[in-house]
């Protein structure tokens, strides 16, 4: 069986550690052999790719697919595990930043949820202050995005990840958060949407409805699921932020793309 470092996908050369791990000679990293890899056919796996593709939930893919709930829960965590490296590393050109808030209505939280959030003083708070999770993300103009979890909202948690993201000179466009005051000092050229004052475009070029529209697609997404917990949260994140940048191809293409990504994981029958 064929050895793949799970990190950049090579095969050349590895390093045995005392304590039974792999060091790439490529990327050097360590890893620990086989750990992911699953005995399936490719029949089996081009079927659970496609249903997942077509957004039908556990029950009906088990239904449609002989697979075992396990090996198929198996399955759809690596095809979102790679969902979410599948990203672009730099944007340049004009782009748009902003934050939003996932989670659930007030009124659905779990008691537990509810109670401790009542002593932080964040249950009746909306936006920013709340209990929800929020998140950044970043929209290229050519349409695709990347987004991320953050622990919160404030400039040392935003503007290192827009340096990481985003090549020095490009356009960030942005609304007043102060989580962005002083962008334009590290080598951008900062644009404001003023949102309090029911400013949405200067009809410039100028505004973030781009991402806006992202985060309105990624909510409704989330909200279909009925609950998602918060430790799954990367990963359904990571799947939609790929679907979205994706969305041009054809069902096939898509299905060719996944395909390839986790393949490095099954050993064939």
């Amino acid at each position: 069986m064929k050895t793949v470092c799970p990190n950049c996908n090579s095969s050349k050369k590895f390093y045995k550690i005392c304590d039974g791990r792999l060091k790439c000679s490529k990327c050097k990293k360590y890893f620990t052999p086989n750990k992911n890899l699953t005995k399936i056919s490719r029949k089996i796996l081009r079927q659970v790719i496609s249903e997942f593709l077509l957004e039908h939930s556990t029950n009906i893919i088990l239904d449609r697919v002989d697979i075992s709930k396990y090996k198929l829960l198996k399955v759809l965590t690596l095809l979102r595990t790679e969902m979410t490296k599948d990203v672009p590393d730099i944007f340049s050109g004009t782009v748009e930043v902003d934050e939003t808030y996932l989670g659930g209505q007030w009124k659905n939280k779990r008691l537990s949820i509810k109670k401790k959030a009542e002593k932080q003083g964040k249950a009746s708070k909306k936006g920013r202050g709340t209990s929800k999770q929020p998140a950044f993300g970043i929209l290229c103009r050519n349409g695709t995005v990347w987004a991320e979890l953050v622990s919160s909202v404030e400039k040392e948690d935003l503007q290192p990840r827009i340096e990481k993201r985003v090549k020095k000179g490009s356009t960030v466009c942005s609304d007043t958060w102060r989580g962005y005051t002083g962008i334009a000092q590290k080598g951008y050229v900062h644009r404001l949407v003023n949102h309090s004052q029911n400013e949405y475009s200067d009809l410039k070029g100028n505004h973030i409805n781009g991402l806006e529209g992202f985060w309105g697609y990624l909510k409704r997404k989330l909200s279909a699921k009925g609950g998602i917990r918060r430790k799954k949260l990367p990963l359904y994140l990571g799947e939609y932020v790929w679907r979205y940048n994706h969305r041009k191809l054809s069902f096939k293409e898509r299905e060719n793309l996944l395909f390839k990504l986790i393949t490095k994981y099954f050993w064939f029958e």
